[in-house]
């Protein structure tokens, strides 16, 4: 298959050789430091949900993806531990891709990229709780307590990635200085420092000249 990196079609024997590279390169910029286990994770998740059948569910309307209040719901009214785990996996799954790929599609909209960050971040968290004590849920509640703790840089790595032959507007810039408001986000103020922007939380943006 091929995939653009930097405006240029680069060939890759499979998509998860592709998400594998580019997330370690990513994780690397954005000082992530997750560890093999967590990477292997995010890896898999880049790569089931590159198939819209994975990502969106079928309803009434078509194929949606489901709020994220709808998935906590299930969460919460789950009958059984294990559909309880499973609704907060993917909560934490969902959250994840798309605050990842997706940040600047929430630009005006009501729900913003830090709602996806909360939501992803405490369902992970809850997940690593939940996991029994034996030796194989002690391994993967540390996966998910790693996802959860290092979310907002996993979004970083992740926005890198999409955003890898992409160039910025100045809609973008004001886009970038709103979600490093929001979010904290290192990977936004870098950006905007690269940019020529100073982002200053107090007095507005400052631009450098």
């Amino acid at each position: 298959m091929q995939t653009l990196s930097a405006g240029s079609l680069v060939a890759v024997a499979s998509l998860r050789e592709f998400f594998r590279d580019a997330l370690r390169s990513a994780s690397e910029h954005q000082h992530v430091g997750i560890d093999e286990q967590a990477e292997a994770y995010v890896v898999n998740l880049l790569t089931m949900f590159s198939r819209a059948e994975a990502l969106y569910e079928q309803t009434a309307e078509g194929l949606r993806i489901r709020p994220l209040a709808q998935m906590l719901a299930d969460a919460l009214q789950a009958p059984t531990e294990a559909a309880r785990q499973r609704s907060l996996q993917r909560l934490g799954d969902v959250s994840l891709f798309i605050a990842g790929f997706f940040a600047r599609s929430f630009a005006r909209k009501l729900v913003d990229v830090d709602y996806h960050i909360a939501m992803g971040g405490n369902a992970y968290g809850a997940l690593a709780d939940t996991m029994p004590r034996s030796r194989t849920g002690r391994a993967i509640a540390q996966i998910y307590a790693q996802l959860s703790v290092k979310f907002q840089r996993l979004v970083d790595a992740l926005n890198e990635i999409s955003e890898m032959s992409y160039r910025h507007t100045d809609a973008d810039i004001l886009r970038l200085y709103e979600i490093w408001l929001k979010t904290g986000s290192r990977r936004a103020r870098g950006l905007l420092e690269q940019l020529g922007v100073r982002p200053v939380k107090q007095a507005g943006v400052l631009f450098a000249h």
